[in-house]
């Protein structure tokens, strides 16, 4: 493995540019490719993105912007892929490069809807990825934090451990620490799954349910998240560890949680299409509900917070009544 691979970043949001701007503190040249030729050259031009992390510097000279994915797949060796898992199929039809002998990161929270699988397992399965070529970068960390300079923490895990410490010694720096995992299916099924929970953290809050019983829907949460990973992915891990419990409380609590503020919305009384449309952001978590219920129903997992999540979104149930049915589930 190069010692010194050349990395680049795919997607044009928050995290892409988070990312972005953690490895520019470390070495001297990052892929960047994205769609919106705009914001490319408006980074060129200002050194920041106008559309997500705008108060974030980048340092221009290190980047290769570009909007030609097949121009950035060719010439790097380690591709972090952080483009929204609803649209990442179809950004991918546009390769005619190979992949085949790349290393592949994800930091996407989601699932691809139309193969309903995590992101590590869509690559493999679809692309012939080695699973030792594949990695998952997860927080608990809020780009908007990294954007600040804030202490915030990632974990980087990979089959291959090498592979993970290579990309951490570019990431981490004075506001950025990391930690190395192996458990690379369940941190992302994890990844996946607290975004479904920061939804009914969110509900709750927009129902007008309090701090008491927020306290015991992320007790249950974490819980659930346990049996539900089990069942997909059984080996010895602790779901109190960071990378599990630490990113499902920042997200579940956090005012910079898309999901939560999606889930508020819904709380509130909006439907799901009006509250995707004054989001400028995606919320992960509304895909990744049907998928998640789903692998549910076919493993046998005991999810009553995904369930009642799952109806209020997909089947129209009301909020109130779901929630309200929720809290005698509890304990």
């Amino acid at each position: 493995m190069n010692s010194n691979p050349r990395i680049a970043v795919f997607g044009g949001g928050s995290w892409a540019t988070a990312i972005v701007k953690m490895l520019t503190e470390n070495i001297e040249n990052v892929g960047w490719y994205m769609r919106n030729t705009n914001a490319i050259n408006h980074i060129k031009k200002h050194g920041h993105n106008p559309n997500y992390l705008s108060s974030a510097e980048l340092k221009t000279n290190k980047l290769d912007l570009s909007n030609d994915i097949n121009n950035i797949v060719d010439n790097y060796d380690v591709l972090i892929f952080v483009i929204p898992s609803a649209f990442l199929k179809k950004e991918l039809e546009k390769l005619t490069a190979s992949l085949t002998d790349k290393i592949i990161f994800s930091a996407i929270k989601g699932i691809v809807p139309e193969t309903g699988l995590i992101i590590g397992e869509h690559f493999h399965d679809i692309y012939n990825i080695p699973f030792e070529n594949i990695g998952v970068i997860t927080g608990p960390c809020h780009a908007e934090e990294v954007a600040m300079e804030r202490l915030s923490y990632l974990t980087l895990a990979c089959q291959d451990q090498e592979k993970a410490k290579m990309l951490s010694k570019f990431i981490a720096g004075d506001y950025i620490k990391t930690k190395i995992s192996d458990d690379i299916i369940g941190t992302e099924y994890a990844a996946m799954l607290k975004n479904i929970y920061a939804i009914a953290a969110g509900i709750a809050h927009g129902l007008g349910y309090g701090d008491n019983f927020q306290s015991v829907l992320m007790s249950n949460a974490i819980r659930e998240m346990k049996r539900f990973i089990k069942k997909v992915h059984k080996m010895k891990r602790n779901i109190n560890n960071s990378a599990y419990l630490g990113d499902l409380l920042v997200t579940g609590y956090s005012t910079f949680s898309r999901n939560r503020m999606f889930g508020n919305m819904i709380g509130k009384g909006y439907t799901v299409k009006s509250a995707q449309m004054e989001m400028s952001m995606v919320a992960e978590g509304y895909y990744a509900t049907k998928s998640a219920f789903e692998i549910k129903e076919k493993n046998g997992a005991k999810t009553p917070i995904i369930d009642a999540v799952f109806n209020v979104l997909y089947n129209k149930k009301e909020a109130k009544d779901q929630f309200e049915k929720l809290t005698h589930k509890l304990n």
